[in-house]
């Protein structure tokens, strides 16, 4: 295996982050890959992504569905982990801790999940690779629900790249070691 250590793999929508993230295990046969995703009934669109990404992984490596990231970082297996991806999990913790409705104590809560996160990842013995999105390069979200997102995903992004060993960043398919 080529890669070791930890990374944090950033880009946009469809700039080829996951695509990346999966060629550095190319030819690795037992890889743990960490979905964050659920299907939601109706969302078409959201399942094709889904299959496209499940048919884009080797047949032997494992998938653990989960949102349980630090649970998977703590873990002894010796397997290499890519876990796809930081966002759509953050997405899922602040849906989970009420922040969409504001509700009391949301920002406790999240960053409980977030500290445990960024503890597991800093402690972990395991290799890596981390995509996320990056949101903070574009227009600005015309509504509050989206601004709060794009702000607590950067500073997400922000905790995660400062314990791992590097940061790359995904554009048109191609990435480019920034740290």
């Amino acid at each position: 295996m080529g890669f070791s250590g930890t990374a944090l793999v950033l880009g946009g929508a469809r700039s080829g982050k996951s695509t990346w993230a999966e060629a550095q295990f190319a030819g690795v046969v037992d890889v743990e890959y960490v979905a964050t995703s659920e299907l939601r009934d109706g969302d078409a669109e959201w399942a094709h992504r889904v299959e496209l990404h499940r048919s884009r992984r080797p047949a032997s490596w494992r998938t653990t569905e989960t949102l349980d990231l630090p649970a998977v970082l703590a873990s002894e297996d010796p397997a290499p982990v890519l876990i796809d991806c930081a966002a759509v999990w953050f997405d899922r913790v602040l849906n989970d801790s009420g922040a969409w409705d504001d509700a009391p104590g949301w920002r406790e809560k999240v960053g409980e999940r977030v500290d445990g996160l960024v503890t597991a990842l800093r402690e972990t013995r395991r290799t890596v690779i981390l995509v996320s999105n990056e949101v903070g390069l574009g227009v600005v979200p015309a509504t509050a629900s989206g601004r709060l997102y794009r702000d607590e995903l950067g500073r997400l992004n922000m905790r995660l790249a400062q314990v791992v060993d590097g940061v790359w960043f995904c554009v048109a398919g191609i990435a480019r070691r920034w740290s």
